[in-house]
Formats: C-alpha cells, sequence, structure tokens
C-alpha cells in the first residue's frame, strides 16, 4: 500500500508549491494552477513558486488590481485575483498575527497629518525571535534626519515599556 500526504493542494499545484513539514493550507484562490495564490499557516505561496512568510507581508490590501501588498526587501506586489475564496480574511488575519506591536511616531513639523513613521515588531507564527522594523510614512524622505534621530531614541523606550 502506498502512503501519500495529503497537502489541501489541488492536484495542478502540488508540483508548484513545495510546503515545508508540518505546514497547513489554509486558502487556495481560483485562477488556475498558474496563477493561483496559496496562503498556508506559514506564508502566503505565489504563483512564480515564492513564499512570502507572513512577517514579511506589510500594507496588505484589495484593490480593483486585485490582491496588493508590501514585501520587505522586495517592494510591492500586486496579484489579479480571479476568486479570491478565504485569501482576504487569511491573509489579513496571519498578517496580523505577526505583529507584537506597532507605534507611530510623528515627525516635527509633519505636516497636518502627523507624518512621520512607524516602529513595528513582528515575530514568525509560531516563533519567538522579534524583529523590529520602521516604517516610513508615504512621503516621507527615509534618510530624513529627524526620522534618524527620533527612531532610536523612540525605539528604545517602546522596547522598554512593552518588554519586547
Amino acid at each position: 500500500m502506498r502512503l501519500t500526504r495529503r497537502t489541501g493542494l489541488p492536484e495542478g499545484l502540488r508540483s508548484r508549491i513545495s510546503l515545508q513539514r508540518g505546514e497547513r493550507v489554509l486558502a487556495v484562490t481560483g485562477g488556475g494552477a498558474d496563477a493561483a495564490l496559496v496562503a498556508t499557516d506559514r506564508a502566503l505561496h505565489l504563483p512564480d513558486g515564492h513564499a512570502v512568510p507572513w512577517e514579511h507581508i506589510d500594507r496588505a490590501r484589495w484593490t480593483e488590481e486585485g490582491l496588493t501588498f508590501t514585501e520587505e526587501g522586495h517592494g510591492r506586489r500586486v496579484f489579479g485575483v480571479e476568486d479570491p475564496g478565504r485569501l482576504a480574511e487569511v491573509v489579513y488575519e496571519r498578517v496580523t498575527a505577526t505583529i507584537v506591536v506597532s507605534r507611530h511616531v510623528p515627525l516635527e513639523g509633519g505636516g497636518e497629518d502627523g507624518e512621520g513613521f512607524r516602529l513595528v515588531a513582528r515575530r514568525p507564527p509560531g516563533g519567538t525571535d522579534v524583529s523590529w522594523q520602521v516604517h516610513v510614512d508615504e512621503g516621507v524622505d527615509p534618510q530624513d534626519p529627524r526620522v534618524a534621530a527620533l527612531a532610536g531614541p523612540e525605539l528604545a523606550a517602546l522596547r522598554a515599556q512593552m518588554g519586547v
């Protein structure tokens, strides 16, 4: 008798998606094997075979174009999705679950909208290591000396306050 591993993936996706041991499929979009997105408990698997860990996804949202998100180190990504199924709810829940703490720091003279930056602590699903990121608001220059002057002291204060 031949034993096969159940992955929860449609037959056409099994050759494209490489799941880690114990990784569970939570949602699969429609659109055929070549265009489908697969959400697991650990990552979002893209049509090109690249898996984006949930803690590396920032600013995910649905637009007229489809799923739009920013991946740490790779920039903005857009995927047209015919039938998202449960994907929207899974992406929201998984990305949100990686955030340990997020605090907005306005820059002095940052305009009427309080432009500044966010300090974000993230933890991978099931992990213990916390990573910190600084995300500047749209329209704020990452090289602005005000960001550098505030980020260090604000991060130290936030870490002390949160114990992270």
